[in-house]
């Protein structure tokens, strides 16, 4: 019998969005990196790189938060976990700020947001940090979504859990 929360989307026994989170932290971590190479330089690309990136994130964002709720929502395990109300929370202001954060660079054009919103980029990237922290907390210590088949007697070899 399973002791440790399971995730309920899975490709075989690999939990999907863990699949999905590096392209999460890969478009926020870049579009903060842009937005301090804009102010640094002046060049456009870089405002322009964030933005996009920024839309990405989003994108990303929604994928890996959809399943990531779909996993929350259905085991109870879960819910139970400290860390998985953090590890939401975070999300869903990182989420929120990022939404933020593209509107406003969309309404004032992209050099212009660059340098009106780094502070906005940078709170995504230390929610993203935090939020990082409380789901490899879940991983790494509560095993959520981990296929430990030293816990699954089910598909374990008698002779792996006996020691023989």
């Amino acid at each position: 019998m399973r002791t440790n929360p399971r995730s309920t989307v899975r490709i075989g026994d690999h939990p999907v969005h863990p699949m999905l989170v590096p392209f999460v932290i890969a478009f926020y971590s870049a579009a903060f990196a842009a937005d301090i190479g804009y102010d640094a330089s002046q060049h456009p690309f870089f405002a322009r790189a964030a933005f996009w990136l920024i839309g990405a994130g989003i994108v990303a964002s929604a994928a890996a938060g959809t399943l990531g709720l779909i996993d929350f929502l259905s085991d109870a395990a879960i819910r139970r976990l400290s860390a998985a109300w953090w590890h939401l929370g975070a999300n869903v202001a990182l989420s929120l700020v990022s939404i933020l954060d593209w509107i406003l660079r969309y309404r004032v054009g992209a050099d212009a947001g660059s340098s009106a919103y780094i502070w906005l980029s940078l709170l995504a990237f230390l929610l993203l940090l935090f939020s990082g922290w409380k789901g490899g907390e879940m991983v790494y210590r509560h095993r959520v979504g981990v296929s430990d088949p030293r816990l699954d007697f089910a598909k374990t070899p008698a002779g792996i859990i006996s020691g023989e």
